[in-house]
């Protein structure tokens, strides 16, 4: 099976093409984390306000995906930071709403929260030399279909998006994940592995190659993290893919997306609606029909800049 190509074709003036419902690793990782988080995002679809955290970690990789379109000897600090104010005037026209994001706020936090960036991106060039980096891509939409699971039930199309793919001469696949923050503890660390083993999984299946190398940049406290998976443990993998996306379905027949407490609640948008916090969910809307159910597959640039 091919790569997925980002953009769709289609006839001028046609319908827009409605995508199959796939599962992404934010997705994905949204229901293991609890699902009643999943049913908010991807069934209520209630908004959330993002951090500044979060819209810094996009406005840097939207830096680097731009720094990487440049020739190569022009992948330079200096470059880097021309690319950073235009990055996020960019960003806040795409969405208006983050134009607010320092209402209110001291003086001087909206050029310390900038100032902030710049370092990730000074960071960055400590790890490596992107003048010798040549990638086969960057922002790859990628996607996958798995067998279905055994005894029958809806086959498992996986979608996600890869910061940065580099291939060897040789044919080996290094697959390239950036981290505004610093490397994490060990709930943090197998959340961002198991993106990084779903990401592996889409490339094996749609490649034929198992990545040689899973690497995780942290540029908050200049860490680099490699993993290198083997197609037993990918293979045990799709398994679990497969069982996260039949325990969605269940749930979506049933409406029972339960609250998981944990301490990834210290830094939910939803406790007020949440019953582990003494809080009502809004009625359940419902799992559509007809093909129209919630896309697990769909991610904001902020979702992929986690």
């Amino acid at each position: 099976m091919a790569l997925a190509s980002e953009e769709l074709t289609v006839p001028e003036q046609a319908e827009p093409v409605r995508r199959r419902p796939a599962l992404s690793p934010s997705r994905a990782g949204d229901f293991k984390q609890c699902p009643l988080l999943y049913r908010f995002r991807a069934v209520d679809r209630i908004p959330e306000q993002p951090s500044p955290v979060a819209v810094r970690g996009t406005v840097v990789h939207t830096v680097l995906e731009r720094l990487f379109a440049l020739p190569a000897q022009d992948r330079v600090p200096a470059r880097a930071q021309e690319l950073l104010e235009p990055a996020w005037r960019d960003l806040q026209a795409a969405e208006p709403g983050l134009a607010a994001m320092f209402d209110g706020d001291e003086p001087g936090h909206a050029a310390r929260w900038l100032d902030s960036a710049r370092e990730l991106l000074a960071s960055y060039f400590t790890l490596e030399d992107p003048r010798r980096l040549q990638p086969q891509a960057c922002e790859l939409l990628v996607e996958a279909e798995l067998e279905p699971p055994p005894g029958g039930g809806e086959p498992v199309l996986l979608r996600g998006y890869i910061d940065r793919l580099d291939v060897a001469p040789t044919g080996e696949i290094r697959v390239v994940d950036y981290k505004t923050g610093a490397a994490p503890r060990e709930v943090g660390e197998a959340r961002a592995l198991f993106q990084m083993k779903f990401y592996a999984v889409v490339l094996w299946r749609t490649r034929g190659v198992v990545p040689r190398v899973l690497r995780l940049i942290y540029l908050a406290d200049g860490q680099l993290l490699s993993y290198a998976p083997d197609e037993a443990e990918l293979r045990r993998f799709e398994r679990t893919l497969t069982a996260i996306w039949t325990a969605i379905l269940k749930a979506g027949r049933s409406g029972d997306f339960r609250a998981r407490r944990s301490r990834m609640c210290d830094y939910c948008s939803h406790q007020a609606i949440c019953p582990e916090f003494g809080g009502t969910p809004p009625p359940y809307p419902g799992w559509p029909a007809g093909g129209s159910m919630p896309d697990a597959g769909l991610e904001t640039p902020l979702d992929r800049a986690e």
